[in-house]
């Protein structure tokens, strides 16, 4: 069994301040000396960002619907036991997930599994005792999950927090842990996609320190890291990676640069352990790819805020022209499609010219494309399986192709998409020879076989 001191936070719904409360937190434990892990429940790329930030640790993503019980366990488990403690983050609101009629896919499925207190942020601007009934639905609605502290997020007067306070009290509801005053917490910069993709600049030292003492406020932190404390000790399942690495490590080159970045730790470590040399190169900067690479992998990101740039470096792009030609492996999720298509037609019309490897452009939208998660059949044998392998992951692009219906000479189709609960199936995955192109973000690490497959590809070609 493995000691790991645990929190979750959640909130009753999106723009309730989770983010800024987690950060909070974070920081405020960090200047006490302790370790800290963190993790973010569901797909999101950018909030582990800003995690990893306060941090200064990798951030995981824990998501009930790609991975399940079992992978999700076993991850926290075994990067939780590297820590003093572990604050998680929830998504949407608590019991928000891919099932309208169970918490497959939520928070409160994480919360669940990994038998992890919880605190409820709520936005109180304009609530008094209408608290106790909100927290009292949340409280009793799941068994399963446990409610042990509520944040109030955007409180006005010291008597508006004591009304708070005496309201859950008289019920006999989780208690008030926190209140927050209005505008008390510095703003975190956003984008289409949500926010910003943390660094030294946009979330710098002082922020994370600003947005520690917001919280810290006498006895908050304390009664954070005894509610942590009290969760039980857990056993690390072992079921993951599950990879046996090679012998010889192959080489694959590994897109990341601010235009190219979004990827998963543990799919990462994944490729890693089994027997992978990532190395990583910027398609913004480098003149050239690295030496020696047995095959590339470009995920997503925000190509379309730097497509002028991405265009202006021809000699990025020839080299990666004459990488595929020379049949090593390339697989783009995304932003990585959207590279090697044709070009980005942007919102103000100009169009810069990019790859061209696959023969159709993409454009930008003003609305989001496609939102949530997949399932992906494979009908072809390809760099991540079999045909008939399947896979999950999400998708979350404002982008599309010129004609996402068109079938282009020398390309298949090679993904049967389906979302949870439906039976309407689509089409995705672009292959030609050993080039895969997607908009599906797929989690890899908890399908070993996919892993496994990938590495063998790149072995082939190393």
């Amino acid at each position: 069994m493995i000691s790991c001191p645990r929190i979750l936070i959640a909130g009753t719904n999106s723009g309730v301040g989770k983010t800024s409360v987690t950060l909070a937190l974070v920081g405020a434990l960090r200047q006490r000396g302790l370790r800290v892990q963190t993790f973010k429940v569901g797909p999101d790329y950018l909030d582990p960002t800003y995690l990893a930030r306060a941090s200064g640790r990798p951030c995981y993503n824990l998501d009930g619907w790609m991975m399940g019980r079992d992978y999700v366990r076993d991850l926290f488990a075994r990067q939780a036991a590297l820590a003093d403690i572990s604050v998680i983050e929830g998504v949407m609101g608590l019991f928000d997930g891919s099932d309208p009629v169970s918490i497959e896919g939520s928070t409160a499925q994480i919360a669940a599994w990994l038998h992890a207190p919880v605190v409820l942020v709520v936005n109180v601007h304009g609530l008094a005792r209408s608290i106790a009934p909100l927290v009292k639905g949340f409280a009793e609605f799941d068994p399963e999950v446990t409610i042990r502290g509520v944040i109030a997020n955007k409180c006005g007067t010291e008597r508006h927090q004591v009304h708070l306070a005496r309201s859950l009290a008289a019920c006999d509801l989780p208690p008030l842990t926190a209140a927050i005053p209005r505008d008390a917490f510095p703003a975190l910069p956003s984008r289409h996609l949500g926010l910003v993709t943390a660094d030294h600049r946009n979330l710098s030292d002082e922020i994370i320190q600003r947005l520690g003492r917001v919280l810290d406020t006498p006895g908050t932190i304390e009664t954070m890291i005894k509610l942590a404390d009290q969760a039980p000790d857990m056993e690390a399942l072992a079921v993951s990676p599950g990879i046996n690495p090679r012998p010889d490590p192959v080489r694959l080159g590994l897109a990341d640069d601010a235009a190219f970045h979004f990827y998963y730790q543990d799919n990462l470590d994944a490729l890693e352990a089994a027997g992978c040399d990532l190395i990583r190169f910027s398609p913004l900067h480098d003149a050239s790819l690295p030496e020696g690479l047995a095959g590339l992998y470009l995920g997503g990101g925000y190509p379309e805020e730097y497509a002028a740039k991405l265009a202006a470096n021809q000699t990025m792009i020839q080299a990666v022209r004459d990488f595929a030609r020379s049949g090593r492996p390339i697989y783009a999720e995304c932003g990585g499609l959207m590279y090697l298509s044709q070009g980005i037609t942007l919102r103000d019309g100009r169009r810069p010219a990019l790859t061209g490897l696959l023969p159709q452009g993409t454009r930008m939208l003003d609305r989001l494309k496609a939102l949530g998660y997949v399932e992906v059949t494979l009908t072809r044998d390809s760099l991540l399986g079999r045909a008939g392998d399947r896979l999950r992951g999400h998708e979350f692009h404002y982008s599309e192709l010129d004609d996402p219906a068109a079938e282009v000479a020398g390309w298949e189709q090679i993904y049967v998409t389906r979302k949870p609960g439906s039976d309407t199936t689509g089409r995705e995955g672009r292959q030609q020879g050993r080039v895969l192109v997607s908009y599906v973000h797929l989690h890899l690490a908890s399908r070993p076989e996919a892993v496994r497959h990938f590495v063998a590809e790149l072995a082939a070609s190393a």
